[in-house]
């Protein structure tokens, strides 16, 4: 009988950021930059279900992502899957944190960040983290909401927040993501539907590299079909998930240890390693990551709101 290995172990493949990179704009330097720019994107995401932050992501993080990704991809061997929702033309790469240090950068970027806890609120979860790469011959997605999978009525309060790293130009030839404004107010699509119904509501997400795509979880879209004869869309598709929500991904599990405990305590808390309000995942009371990893404590839920 095998025996059981607790977490996944950190691959041999895993290695260090590159050097040099530059580091993440903050909150702040993003506001004084771009005044009134944060604003109009939470507006969005409540008035239409989605917003585009253009050009976010600095050069040379981005053609460092972009190497990696391609990089990972041969590593791996990821290939497509062959089902008519992940497709047949897109090679998908997931858990992304447990295969190099360059990936944790994505998860806490403080603009998007933001803007996941604008629609979801503090306590907010990585769900998955995983690369796209949507290849010429692709087919458009069936059109989706990310939340459908809950058996919740709608309108609901929103347990689903997902963003889209464009690392090459999204297009409405080369497979932009398919969005239906407006929509994570309606209730869910058949996707089972013809799915030429679905698209005519559609409209694509095109955004230069570097841009991102935020949306809600339960706003309807899918990825684009691929018509071009050689532009593979890239993207990181980082998608988060509130605090009392199961993630997609077992962040617990699917990382080993060593690599937990290199992650910042923003990172950790993130993987939900923290209490949400001070109850759900604690340990004795007590926020994993104050007693794995040395991290400031949480006050419990029923000392900091007593009834």
């Amino acid at each position: 009988m095998t025996a059981p290995l607790g977490h996944l172990p950190t691959p041999a493949h895993w290695r260090r950021e590159p050097a040099g990179l530059a580091p993440g704009r903050a909150l702040e330097t993003f506001e004084a930059e771009r005044p009134g720019e944060l604003a109009r994107h939470r507006a969005e995401l409540d008035d239409l279900g989605y917003t585009i932050v253009p050009d976010l992501i600095e050069p040379d993080v981005l053609e460092a992502l972009l190497d990696e990704t391609r990089w990972l991809e041969r590593t791996v061997a990821s290939a497509p899957s062959n089902n008519r929702f992940e497709g047949d033309a897109t090679t998908r790469t997931y858990n992304l944190l447990a295969h190099g240090e360059i990936w944790e950068r994505i998860p806490v970027e403080p603009v998007v960040l933001h803007l996941i806890e604008h629609v979801l609120g503090r306590g907010c979860l990585i769900s998955s983290l995983a690369s796209i790469s949507l290849a010429p011959g692709e087919t458009a997605q069936v059109i989706h909401a990310d939340d459908q999978v809950m058996p919740v009525a709608k309108p609901h309060h929103p347990f689903v927040c997902n963003s889209m790293w464009a690392l090459t130009d999204f297009t409405a030839e080369n497979g932009a993501t398919n969005v239906v404004p407006g929509s994570h107010r309606r209730p869910n699509p058949d996707y089972r539907a013809d799915p030429e119904d679905l698209l005519a509501e559609a409209i694509p997400a095109e955004m230069t590299a570097g841009s991102v795509l935020v949306w809600e979880g339960a706003t309807w879209h899918g990825g684009g079909a691929n018509a071009t004869d050689d532009e593979i869309r890239v993207g990181l598709a980082m998608n988060y998930c509130a605090g009392f929500i199961r993630q997609q991904e077992n962040q617990m599990l699917g990382l080993g240890p060593d690599r937990i405990a290199a992650f910042s305590p923003l990172l950790r808390q993130l993987c939900g390693l923290g209490m949400y309000r001070g109850l759900t995942g604690n340990i004795d009371k007590h926020a994993p990551a104050a007693l794995l990893y040395g991290d400031d404590p949480e006050v419990q839920l029923w000392d900091s709101e007593p009834l």
